[in-house]
């Protein structure tokens, strides 16, 4: 799956299993992807290498949230029911070009 952004494509990994949801971007360097946080309202950034854009995204993936470039030991939560929102962690800047309101569209990679 991946998400478009501008012009730059982002491959986006859902993270569905319990260690997956656990590690997240932890400890990554150099991320050129985006991870999915279905059913989430809220992340930490603890043992971050980098720092990462984070959006929070209701049913319809729309943009409710946005946080550029938040670094290292940080807590976000959306003031939004856990079922009803998910988490995307994107590269740092990646988030940018994105507005509050704005519909993201996933796409399937057909290769």
């Amino acid at each position: 799956m991946y998400i478009k952004i501008g012009k730059t494509k982002y491959d986006i990994v859902i993270a569905k299993k319990f260690r997956t949801r656990l590690w997240g971007l932890i400890g990554k360097k150099d991320i050129d992807y985006g991870m999915l946080f279905p059913n989430c309202n809220s992340i930490h950034t603890f043992m971050m290498k980098e720092n990462i854009d984070v959006v929070g995204l209701d049913l319809n993936n729309e943009v409710i949230y946005k946080y550029e470039n938040l670094g290292k030991n940080q807590v976000i939560k959306v003031n939004n029911p856990q079922n009803k929102t998910s988490i995307l962690e994107l590269p740092q800047n990646a988030s940018k070009k994105l507005k509050i309101g704005q519909i993201l569209i996933f796409e399937e990679d057909n290769s």
